[in-house]
């Protein structure tokens, strides 16, 4: 098959209550795919049917023969006396030495090898997260609100970098969000879920079919609708501007 992934008319219910009903889904090799919907619309459900961790009640999912997936959870608690450094906690995740360096060195990590995980900035701790999802080398990466707990410069800088990383690897990416206007630049499909797919397509269409307006109000439609972020700057991992950039809202 040509797509990495393809779900077809997945149905999740448990006992009585449906969390998924006929959602279709295709992840391709080189595209950006973000999902969204309200708390509780079967998001997380949907990523964990996709990552294998749980079956469906009804439907199927193709995967390429070659699919490997990259996972980067919401996020990371650890025990604040654990002693583990950044270094340490991505060597846990099983990949050799030259990919963590490599995937470090994409992610702009590397001076954070002997840090404390627990003295990480919320978008290190983010940039630790995808660098151990990177180190996999995976065709897939499933990114399940990547820029939690990270500023808005911070979230920026993070969504050019997965726009980066999924054109010089040449991955397909699925990525939870709940900013549809701040990741708009960086998708190339956005999925809206309520239990079912309410609308799906460009980020522009979506923000104008009345199934995303009844869910997130017109003042978010609207405010997505005029959006545009023109960047001739980049950010450091803090997301401070290292350079002059214009921007128009």
């Amino acid at each position: 098959m040509t797509a990495l992934l393809n779900a077809q008319h997945l149905g999740l219910r448990f006992g009585d209550k449906t969390v998924l009903d006929d959602v279709q889904l295709t992840l391709q090799r080189g595209k950006i795919v973000t999902l969204i919907g309200p708390n509780g619309a079967g998001k997380t459900s949907l990523v964990r049917t996709i990552l294998g961790l749980q079956k469906p009640t009804s439907g199927r999912i193709e995967r390429a023969a070659d699919l490997r997936i990259g996972y980067m959870p919401q996020k990371l608690q650890l025990e604040a006396s654990l002693p583990l450094t950044a270094q340490r906690f991505l060597a846990l995740g099983g990949a050799g030495a030259a990919q963590i360096a490599e995937a470090s060195a994409l992610t702009g990590i590397g001076h954070l090898a002997d840090s404390p995980m627990q003295q990480l900035s919320g978008g290190e701790v983010q940039r630790v997260l995808l660098t151990r999802a990177l180190a996999r080398e995976p065709n897939l990466l499933v990114l399940d609100e990547p820029v939690q707990g990270v500023d808005i410069n911070g979230q920026l800088a993070l969504y050019q970098l997965i726009n980066r990383i999924r054109h010089e690897r040449g991955c397909g990416v699925l990525m939870v969000s709940h900013d549809l206007h701040l990741v708009m630049a960086n998708t190339d499909e956005v999925l809206c879920l309520n239990q079912h797919v309410c609308c799906h397509g460009h980020p522009e269409s979506v923000s104008n079919h009345p199934a995303y307006q009844e869910l997130f109000g017109t003042r978010a439609a609207e405010m997505l609708a005029v959006y545009t972020h023109h960047h001739d700057h980049k950010h450091d991992l803090h997301g401070d501007v290292v350079c002059n950039h214009s921007h128009k809202d």
